[in-house]
């Protein structure tokens, strides 16, 4: 259970490592010249959105099982949500 605590929060912090990593692979391509800077002042809106379109093919692979373990987290609360209104619904019903 300890593992799946905080699969939430530990699938977004590596999301958001993996977005970070990525930004910083593209600030060096394009101040290496490798990848164009963009147009006039465009330079930081094209490095975050080049880097966007890089982290989301990556965090579909590489993040798998954290996300895989967020879903039963969320299953098990929306699970245990159900079973409390239920169990609210019951008694008001036999009350």
């Amino acid at each position: 259970m300890s593992s799946q605590k905080y699969a939430s929060l530990r699938y977004t912090a590596l999301r958001v490592a993996l977005l970070v990593a990525c930004f910083a692979v593209v600030y060096g391509l394009c101040y290496a010249h490798i990848v164009p800077l963009g147009v006039g002042s465009s330079n930081l809106v094209w490095m975050v959105l080049l880097a966007l379109i890089l982290s989301a093919p990556l965090s579909w692979v590489l993040l798998r099982k954290q996300r895989d373990a967020m879903s039963e987290q969320i299953v098990q609360r929306v699970d245990n949500a159900k079973a409390r209104i239920a169990a609210n619904a019951g008694q008001e019903d036999g009350a």
